[in-house]
């Protein structure tokens, strides 16, 4: 058969399924007896979720969910069930089309560990922050129990935890290579990215009739295939299963070459006995093109990369640089006697789309089911709105662009505005205080590249690495423009922006900086310069320190001008791949310049698929060429010691942590640095009842100090937050994780 990529098709362009008479449901839901409530027999679709079910957009089983009820689809929600048996999969009856599988807004190791590899004690998505309510690797036990349920069913398993595991992938809490997600799983299809094209098509499909095994075409999917399977004849494989050679080289015939031994003339429009035919630019493109379309590129196997880091590394950046919806090729990775076969990313949601999926009829409330009790995440996000997605900064620890993509796909303003009126009428509790208007950033909204053209031929992993591209638009009038229209709204007080900075393109817009410290900032406002050194900072594709001094200074210039008394709060990242022990010291030495004293830091956390989790794993650095003699080394910051050493020059200014420092700084030759001098770290002495393990009933005495001021931390004064979060997509703000 022969099978070409579907083109986008409008979202709500589809002629609605039959059960759309049924209307809206208050809420999904999640019993057999809300099924009886509303007269459905059975559920066309079942979403089984790690999260507890907030009808709100910002939680991406309601998301998906509320989408396909638009389309005229029932749909259940199964969230956290007992995955000890197959009897909570069961309990809404059989779907008519197919279950759809998510661990949740959050990778479900992430949720569940810290970088240290301890269990966490609570959980932001599950009600009263109860632990322990969803099983490790989720999305694997999930849909292995709903297999168990009903085994004809088919399974759609998708969000962050299946898009970050999409192909083989380092696992840092097994400290090994594992499988892709998908022959673990046995599910029948894995929706990866932005998921509502996708998740829809599938629907209608399978509601037509057409088998689970057929749907081969679509952007944004990936299943299992047999070894060496082709959509059709005029597909062509690259080999790129070693170091930087894509394909053997193929000697094509000069068409200038002079053909001899004739009895005819010779004639240099004749080639191999065919006349020759020159062709315009035109036309080469378009074949081009043509054949980038039917090519796909295969990887190194799951056995190769786990056994060889340089493979790995040069499949990770292979990946990478097949991301882009415009010009991405197929993907495939053997794993033993099958393929795992990757379509190239799906085209981003227009304006028009975007505004349709979030504002769609969203209770925006937990489910009734949970009572009074409180969900951490729900109270974080319940007064905020998001206004984007995406993200072409490229940070390497991040995984933003592997999921949500680096096109920045944004709202209206008028459809901004409606939500902002919606929470501010329907939302308990509102006092007139937005939290945030922002997203995976607070200020790209509305940038993208200058051409189009441009943009769907690039290939950087990043927009604004290691300088800001001059074909990118910074433009910020348009959000500013949001932000003013937004805290006039009839009962809104103020508008918080909570989300993070990306303070590189905000100096080149003075006007924002001004508009944003005027009268978006509650006393304190969090960027994240990760570090000052330039051997860190270029493993983590972030810019330099210069640029946070500009920021701080027009920072600290509004603020005077608008008689308020605002601090910056910065994170910083311990222990990230390329960082060396002499860079932790630079950077504690620049902290206690400035008088930064960190409440709470961020150790890297390796997170499947990141640029840096390759860097961690292989000691390679996947940003360049890779080679099999020399070449770039990483260093990886993998020692226990070593990690809590980094994560102690962070806070040089706690007790606790001066035994290991002085020990350190005399292995440095840096002992000068020990004493009681202004330009000295830490002092000599050691407070009595510190530097030991046990001495935590100490570490609460009183108030925490927070950043540049000697005042309250944010937490301690209630102003905002405080300490930094896991830097991973889904560990910022409980924002979209389809």
């Amino acid at each position: 058969m022969s099978v070409d990529l579907q083109p986008p098709r409008p979202l709500f362009g589809y002629r609605k399924f039959w059960a759309a008479r049924f209307g809206p449901a208050p809420f999904l839901p999640m019993s057999r007896a809300e099924m009886d409530a509303l007269g459905w027999d059975f559920c066309d679709v079942i979403l089984v979720t790690g999260d507890a079910y907030i009808d709100h957009p910002s939680f991406g089983m309601a998301l998906i969910g509320r989408l396909l009820e638009a389309q005229g689809f029932r749909v259940g929600i199964i969230a956290q069930p007992d995955w000890n048996s197959a009897a909570d999969f069961r309990k809404l009856g059989k779907p008519n089309l197919f279950f759809g599988v998510t661990a949740g807004n959050m990778d479900s190791m992430v949720n569940r560990y810290t970088a240290d590899r301890k269990i966490r004690s609570d959980d932001a998505y599950t009600p009263n922050g109860e632990p322990n309510r969803r099983p490790d690797r989720a999305v694997t036990v999930y849909a292995q129990r709903c297999r168990e349920a009903f085994s004809g069913v088919p399974v759609v398993i998708g969000s962050i935890e299946a898009s970050l595991r999409r192909i083989a992938h380092y696992d840092y809490w097994s400290d090994k290579v594992r499988r892709s997600v998908l022959p673990d799983s046995k599910a029948d299809l894995l929706v990866f990215g932005n998921a509502e094209r996708a998740v829809v098509e599938i629907a209608h499909r399978l509601a037509r009739g057409e088998k689970i095994s057929d749907i081969r075409d679509l952007r944004g999917t990936a299943f299992m295939a047999p070894r060496g399977w082709r959509p059709g004849e005029e597909w062509t494989a690259i080999d790129s299963t070693e170091v930087d050679t894509p394909g053997p080289l193929v000697k094509h015939a000069d068409p200038y070459a002079i053909k001899t031994g004739t009895s005819g003339p010779s004639t240099a429009s004749v080639a191999g006995g065919r006349p020759v035919r020159l062709v315009g630019r035109a036309e080469r493109l378009a074949a081009l093109k043509e054949r980038r379309a039917h090519s796909v590129v295969r990887l190194p196997s799951y056995e190769q990369v786990s056994a060889d880091p340089v493979l790995y590394a040069h499949a990770s950046r292979t990946f990478h640089l097949e991301s882009n919806p415009g010009n991405a090729r197929a993907l495939v990775q053997a794993h033993g006697e099958r393929d795992v076969w990757l379509n190239p990313p799906p085209i981003p949601l227009t304006t028009e789309e975007l505004d349709g999926v979030y504002e769609l009829p969203y209770a925006r409330r937990p489910h009734p089911a949970y009572g009074d009790a409180k969900i951490p995440a729900w109270e974080m996000i319940r007064f905020s709105v998001n206004i984007m997605r995406g993200c072409f900064g490229g940070c390497t620890f991040c995984s933003i662009t592997e999921h949500e993509g680096r096109i920045i796909q944004s709202r209206s303003e008028d459809s901004i505005l409606r939500e902002i009126e919606e929470m501010r009428d329907k939302t308990p509790g509102f006092t007139g205080i937005v939290s945030d208007l922002g997203g995976p950033t607070a200020n790209m909204y509305h940038l993208k590249c200058k051409d189009e053209k441009i943009e769907s031929a690039c290939r950087r992993l990043s927009c604004v690495y290691p300088d800001i591209c001059e074909n990118l638009g910074t433009d910020h009038s348009q959000l500013i423009s949001l932000y003013r229209k937004a805290r006039t709204l009839k009962g809104v007080k103020k508008v918080l922006i909570g989300s993070g900075l990306r303070y590189d393109l905000a100096v080149r817009s003075p006007e924002y900086i001004k508009e944003l410290v005027t009268h978006h900032v509650g006393g304190y406002l969090k960027i994240a310069p990760e570090h000052t050194e330039a051997g860190p900072l270029s493993k983590m594709m972030k810019p330099g320190i210069g640029a946070y001094d500009r920021f701080k200074q027009l920072f600290d210039r509004f603020s005077r001008e608008a008689g308020k008394e605002q601090y910056l709060i910065p994170y910083f990242i311990a222990a990230h791949p390329g960082t060396t022990d002499a860079d932790m010291l630079h950077l504690a030495l620049w902290l206690k310049k400035n008088n930064f004293r960190l409440d709470q830091v961020q150790t890297f956390l390796p997170t499947p698929m990141a640029l840096a989790t390759a860097m961690y794993h292989t000691e390679r650095n996947p940003l360049r060429k890779l080679q099999r003699q020399g070449g770039e080394v990483v260093c990886a910051v993998r020692n226990g010691r070593q990690r809590k050493l980094h994560k102690a020059f962070l806070r040089y200014h706690d007790p606790e942590n001066w035994p290991l420092l002085r020990e350190a700084l005399k292995e440095m030759g840096r002992a000068d640095l020990i004493g009681n001098g202004k330009k000295q770290l830490i002092p000599a002495w050691q407070p009595a009842g510190t530097g030991l393990k046990t001495a935590a009933a100490t570490k609460n005495a009183g108030f925490s100090r927070s950043t540049a001021t000697g005042r309250p931390s944010p937490a301690a004064s209630g102003r905002g937050p405080a300490g930094a979060s896991v830097r991973h997509a889904g560990a910022r703000k409980p924002r979209n994780s389809r």
